[in-house]
């Protein structure tokens, strides 16, 4: 009692005198001095800068206090994760990373043939760009997922470029080829500038209801690109526009046309629409929609040399180039205009398979619950096309569809695009002249059945509740893609967004 009798009375003292402190004001406040930072010079406060702009992570922390062997293994590891998880790497992983590998790269044999079309170029291209770039990313790529080679959008969108500068990619084909080889590295050199340079913000000047609209725009486009082949027709215009493609349609319609290639390609085009349809109602299956190009190759193929339907005015593949890639170095232009143009057309091309690649990497990590280093992907990726533009490669990226299918078949490192890599080496070793009577109706079913997917609906619709100004963002690419060029969709996309984060 008399404890509590003493609190209160400390208490009504202690409420007295902050009354008496409050009655004289004239008393100065309590001020804490903090005294001044010691002064530095320039260079080291523009140092201090740069650090905090580039290096807040500080990414040389795991090299402190090391020894120097030590900091010699580390320094390896960050530039060939492999090295690291590799370590651990077992044989129930390599069984899931081998089913893997041979159901992307069923799938990826006939679109590369399809895509390297679409870039302009030869067959072969599209297929040497599914061996030595997934080698490449397997060694210094960090994602589990991600299935390397060319992809449509990217493929569509060099070729447009190209064909600006160089008319007739037919009668001009080796100047085309060393324009495409000198983007291709250039196209890299972006990446890894990125990457290196810790730029990757630089990236999200696209944001994402931009790419909603461009990826939508240029899935149309290359659908329409893909009606000559559909239809067999044989003169049609070089220019992207809807207008442009389907008066070229319409204007042929009555001796352009090709009954029986028409009906191989709509078929064909039934067939693996509904084998994405059985994939997506039972995940179970999402190997029928995987191996469906592969199948619709063979069976065209095989129908076309029984029937000899190319006699009829089907038009097929022919040839296609047997062996390796060949060594491109010697074709790079490192000066005069085309290298300005190559470096041009590389940027713009790099930029747009850098977005795509860095989307797909982290929407897979996610989903797995994994860090994705993205300096170290850019990095990566811009070596490899690097090395793929002397190695007779065109730019490659991360592409959706086969990640996808990579993932669902249980990938369990990029060991999957080394064993994908392999395949496609053996493909341009031995079986290219199997492929001479593929017709190109079926190269555009694959390619119309890969690109449907790009049109988001759900997701434009969704930018429309959440924020009108990025759905005109959306919608100004998509219509700029559609009705004008790709380059000026892309344009409208960066010219009227802004970064969402």
């Amino acid at each position: 009692m008399s404890s509590a009798v003493h609190s209160t009375e400390e208490y009504d003292m202690d409420i007295r005198s902050l009354s008496s402190s409050r009655s004289h004001p004239q008393d100065p406040p309590y001020v804490h001095k903090v005294g001044l930072p010691p002064k530095q010079n320039l260079f080291k406060e523009f140092k201090a800068t740069v650090k905090e702009t580039f290096f807040a992570d500080d990414p040389l922390r795991s090299f402190k206090d090391q020894t120097r062997s030590k900091k010699f293994i580390l320094g390896l590891q960050a530039i060939f994760p492999i090295l690291e998880w590799g370590r651990n790497y077992s044989f129930a992983k390599f069984r899931g990373d081998l089913i893997a590998g041979l159901t992307i790269a069923s799938l990826c044999i006939p679109q590369d043939i399809g895509y390297a079309k679409l870039a302009n170029l030869d067959p072969q291209y599209g297929l040497y760009s599914s061996f030595v770039p997934p080698l490449i990313y397997a060694f210094m790529g960090s994602s589990r997922d991600i299935a390397i080679g060319p992809v449509a959008v990217v493929s569509l969108l060099l070729g447009t470029l190209l064909q600006n500068e160089i008319a007739d990619p037919v009668a001009n084909a080796a100047e085309y080829r060393r324009l495409a080889f000198t983007a291709t590295f250039f196209a890299g050199i972006t990446q890894v500038s990125l990457g290196f340079l810790r730029l990757g913000f630089l990236i999200d000047f696209l944001s994402h209801a931009a790419i909603v609209g461009f990826m939508g725009g240029a899935a149309i486009t290359i659908a329409l690109q893909q009606l000559k082949g559909f239809l067999g027709i044989k003169k049609f215009t070089k220019k992207t526009d809807i207008v442009s493609v389907m008066h070229s349609v319409f204007a042929s319609a009555h001796h352009g046309w090709n009954w029986q290639t028409i009906v191989i390609g709509a078929s064909l085009l039934s067939f693996l629409l509904f084998a994405k349809y059985i994939g997506k109602k039972n995940s179970k299956l999402f190997w029928v929609p995987a191996i469906g190009p592969l199948i619709s190759v063979i069976l065209s193929t095989l129908f076309v040399y029984i029937t000899r339907a190319d006699k009829d005015g089907v038009q097929i593949v022919n040839h296609i180039e047997k062996g390796i890639n060949p060594s491109s170095v010697n074709q790079l232009y490192f000066s005069g205009d085309h290298l300005l143009k190559g470096a041009r057309i590389g940027i713009v091309a790099g930029m747009i398979a850098l977005t795509e690649a860095i989307a797909i990497g982290r929407t897979f990590a996610a989903m797995k619950d994994y860090q994705l280093d993205g300096n170290k992907e850019m990095v990566a990726l811009g070596t490899m096309n690097i090395v793929g533009s002397m190695a007779s490669c065109y730019v490659a990226t991360g592409s959706f569809s086969r990640s996808a299918v990579n993932y669902m078949s249980g990938c369990q490192t990029a060991v999957s695009n080394i064993v994908m890599s392999i395949v496609v080496f053996l493909t341009l070793q031995f079986m290219t002249p199997l492929f001479k009577y593929t017709p190109n109706a079926v190269l555009s079913a694959i390619i119309i059945s890969a690109v449907v997917g790009l049109v988001d609906f759900d997701a434009a619709y969704l930018i429309w509740k959440i924020d009108k100004f990025d759905f005109v963002a959306c919608v100004g690419a998509f219509f700029g893609v559609v009705f004008a060029s790709v380059e000026i969709g892309l344009l409208i996309a960066v010219r009227i967004t802004t970064p969402t984060g």
